[in-house]
């Protein structure tokens, strides 16, 4: 027998909203979907009349629906915004390359300008080349903290006042979860906040904060949106996974426990005596850090001198790495100085009571010369310290070794001085 739509439209009910159990028609359940993210803009005071919005666009359905939403109540309520699409291209086949055509679809759909910036612009690494240098333990780390910045660039690139993203309620419980599972104190008392960024920086909003996950997917599926729903191939081993799972089987007993989560998070407080880290610019690429230089530099510097696991871990771990690494270098070049003194020596040739010390086989011994024997002293020698610094032997001259210590090109990377993209940062 069908049931009739709560709201006494007359039509007869299309669905159950997870959110609130109410048996609703389609139109219905559109004008109650659009109208609570409505009521959440207002209320939130996310936009002004006149501000350029940039909506990150990855192409799933929480972005999508929020470029479809935002288009609508655009319009609707006449926010006056000047909405465009920013997307990052993270470099992983088989997902982002794919879901980066939907994105261009949704461009055409809604009519809204794309721009797309790419992680081997930007940082001159893909995440393949990243996770083929780390592993898949810890790349979601690089693949988040490069994105997060990603974005900023990107939205000073087009100069918009704000950037809305598509974190949904389920993502939101889910991160309340990881930092209490995790105690950090710091991300835990700011991650329910509805706009972030400080001071100087543009902020980010969050439409789709108490909007359901699972009422997303049926919004998108009744509206025939056009997403892609591939999951990140490097996914799967991401910390955010076990506390999605504990997440889906909490809603399943008690679905309103992802407000439940989100509402403890909001009004949690912290003693006066925590003391929590400021935000500030990093020193390098002048983006908005909680040290002195941000994550994104300090994982960018690992990856550009062959140290991936640098950035991971404490910070304390990191300078001790840093260290190790530069007295090394700092030997690497004293020997290679060496190595290039003694090379000059022997071409110049040592003065031996008033005589060149240079072997002829017409006049001397047949190889048993002091200056034979010297030769092969610094062959040894030479041989032994390419084997204990790892380099190879070639037939370069020796004073070309000093390309291995050069790391003037990486400085380029890790400061984002951007040529190509006509940005200094």
């Amino acid at each position: 027998m069908p049931v009739p739509c709560g709201t006494g439209c007359g039509k007869n009910a299309a669905l159950k909203r997870p959110k609130t159990g109410d048996a609703l028609c389609k139109e219905c359940f559109f004008w109650a979907f659009e109208t609570e993210i409505h009521f959440t803009i207002t209320k939130g005071e996310l936009f002004k009349r006149g501000d350029s919005v940039a909506v990150a666009a990855s192409g799933g359905k929480d972005s999508t629906v929020l470029a479809h939403t935002l288009k609508t109540l655009n319009e609707r309520y006449d926010y006056g915004l000047n909405l465009m699409l920013l997307s990052i291209d993270e470099g992983i086949t088989g997902y982002r390359d794919d879901s980066l055509e939907t994105v261009k679809q949704n461009r055409d759909d809604y009519e809204m300008p794309l721009k797309i910036l790419s992680y081997k612009d930007l940082y001159g690494w893909t995440m393949d080349e990243i996770v083929a240098q780390i592993g898949r333990k810890n790349n979601c780390t690089f693949c988040g903290v490069f994105r997060r910045q990603a974005l900023d660039r990107g939205a000073a690139l087009l100069g918009v006042k704000c950037i809305a993203t598509g974190h949904n309620a389920d993502d939101i419980a889910e991160t309340v979860l990881m930092n209490v599972l995790r105690g950090d104190i710091a991300r835990l008392k700011r991650c329910t906040a509805i706009t972030t960024g400080s001071e100087g920086t543009i902020p980010r909003v969050k439409p789709l904060k108490y909007t359901y996950e699972k009422e997303i997917v049926m919004y998108a599926h009744y509206k025939k949106l056009v997403y892609f729903s591939t999951e990140c191939v490097f996914a799967p081993n991401a910390y955010r996974g076990h506390a999605r799972a504990l997440l889906k089987d909490l809603e399943k007993i008690r679905p309103t426990c992802i407000m439940d989560i989100i509402y403890s998070g909001e009004t949690m407080s912290i003693k006066e005596e925590v003391t929590l880290p400021s935000q500030r610019i990093c020193t390098r690429c002048k983006f908005v850090s909680s040290q002195e230089v941000c994550k994104a530099c300090v994982l960018l510097e690992g990856l550009n001198k062959g140290l991936p696991k640098l950035g991971i871990g404490k910070s304390s771990k990191a300078k001790k790495m840093l260290e190790e690494y530069n007295a090394r270098q700092n030997t690497l070049e004293q020997v290679i100085d060496d190595l290039n003194d003694t090379n000059i020596k022997k071409k110049s040739g040592k003065k031996r009571n008033g005589l060149t010390d240079k072997c002829n086989s017409k006049t001397c011994c047949s190889g048993n010369c002091n200056s034979t024997q010297n030769n092969m002293e610094d062959n040894s020698k030479i041989n032994s310290l390419l084997d204990e610094y790892s380099l190879k032997e070639t037939d370069k001259p020796v004073q070309q070794l000093n390309d291995v210590s050069d790391d003037e090109e990486g400085c380029s990377s890790s400061c984002g001085r951007l040529g190509g993209l006509g940005v200094g940062f």
